[in-house]
């Protein structure tokens, strides 16, 4: 009988273990506090006005958009020149099996080309159904391939949810950069982990912009640790699993936005910043690449004494673990940044851009010369 009652007592603890570790943690509320000054009238500003404190707000890049940048209805397709397209943060997949390029970008819309000079689209091929980001804009999306699977990354904001209220300076927002799946270049594109809350990147910290590097056999997630959090802002890795479903260690970090000397303070060049006065030095968009020299190398872009600009960062180990240098100049600092190389069908190196002349951000197509250590930067390129 006594027997009986232990095991008893013993089935009911455990049952009350476990029931307590299958009920997620509630995340508690962070109450928004003072934000940064605002900025003055008539100031240039990126990222249009802050949302009010202690409300959600729309997504950053809903804020202030150009008009050719705001989503269009699902099924609108047409066939329109790279010249006409409005798109930040660029980026070309071409798929060599069917000798197509894909091109993606901020907003997830997806356009299709046979000569990088007419493009077919936009598609609509992101599924986020039950999960948080489901009704989210995405910024900097992007596509690769791993094996024989698909995989796109892009970054999404939830300003319903604060993860960090940085006294007189900004209410961080849950920002993540997310990978999802599919089986063809053309989606449609899903949650490759498919738990509603899931995040890739450490929770607490705000991330964007993330892209996938491959070393050594080893899939790496490398990301920007936003400055709005950091005040001066970093590039980290970290290693993912061999199904990219979870990260293996905690972020490391390359470098920070101050080690570049033509990187610069936001506030020393009059730049607000979602219509605040926040001090801080910025990084965004990495994207590796290796020279035919085998340099390692990463572009990344940040706001200089002409505003956005292109810059360039080398490992002198030729890994991912640095040490990273910063190149002596931009590769382009003319108001045009967030850039990725690709390679053309006919074995032609390509850079794309964003490039904004106040007619909003547009993709151009640059020639680049990586024969030798560093990246050398040619004309513009016409299809």
């Amino acid at each position: 009988m006594k027997k009986t009652m232990l095991l008893i007592t013993a089935t009911a603890l455990l049952s009350s273990f476990h029931g307590a570790m299958a009920q997620a943690p509630q995340r508690s509320a962070i109450v928004p506090g003072e934000q940064a000054p605002p900025a003055d009238p008539g100031q240039r500003n990126f990222g249009g006005p802050r949302p009010a404190v202690g409300t959600g707000g729309a997504p950053r890049p809903q804020m202030q958009r150009p008009p050719m940048q705001r989503p269009r209805q699902a099924g609108t397709v047409s066939t329109v020149s790279l010249d006409d397209l409005s798109m930040s943060d660029p980026f070309i997949y071409p798929h060599e099996e069917t000798k197509t390029y894909y091109l993606t970008g901020t907003g997830g819309r997806l356009y299709k080309s046979k000569d990088l000079k007419m493009w077919e689209g936009p598609y609509s091929v992101i599924d986020l159904s039950d999960t948080w980001m489901n009704g989210l804009f995405v910024a900097a999306g992007e596509i690769s391939r791993v094996g024989d699977k698909y995989y796109y990354a892009g970054t999404w904001s939830d300003h319903s949810t604060i993860i960090q209220a940085v006294p007189r300076r900004y209410n961080v927002p849950r920002n993540q950069t997310q990978l999802l799946v599919a089986d063809t270049p053309d989606g449609p594109y899903t949650p490759l982990v498919k738990e509603r809350e899931f995040c890739l990147g450490p929770e607490d910290w705000d991330i964007i912009d993330g892209t996938l590097y491959e070393e050594g056999g080893t899939n790496y997630m490398v990301i920007v640790h936003e400055w709005t959090q950091l005040i001066d802002g970093t590039m980290a890795y970290m290693p993912l699993s061999g199904d990219l479903t979870r990260r293996t260690a905690e972020p490391t970090t390359i470098f920070r936005a101050s080690e570049a000397s033509w990187s610069k303070e936001m506030n020393s060049i009059g730049e607000a910043t979602f219509g605040m006065k926040m001090p801080g030095w910025v990084t965004d968009g990495p994207q590796m690449f290796r020279t035919q020299t085998g340099k390692l190398g990463m572009l990344w872009s940040t706001w200089g004494v002409n505003r956005y600009l292109q810059g360039v960062a080398y490992s002198e180990s030729g890994s991912i673990r640095g040490p990273w240098v910063q190149a002596e100049k931009p590769l382009k600092d003319d108001n045009s940044g967030h850039g990725m190389i690709f390679t053309t069908f006919e074995g032609k190196r390509l850079l794309i851009i964003h490039h904004d002349a106040g007619n909003g951000r547009k993709p151009q197509l640059y020639e680049i010369d990586d024969s030798g250590d560093e990246l050398v930067l040619g004309a513009r390129y016409n299809p």
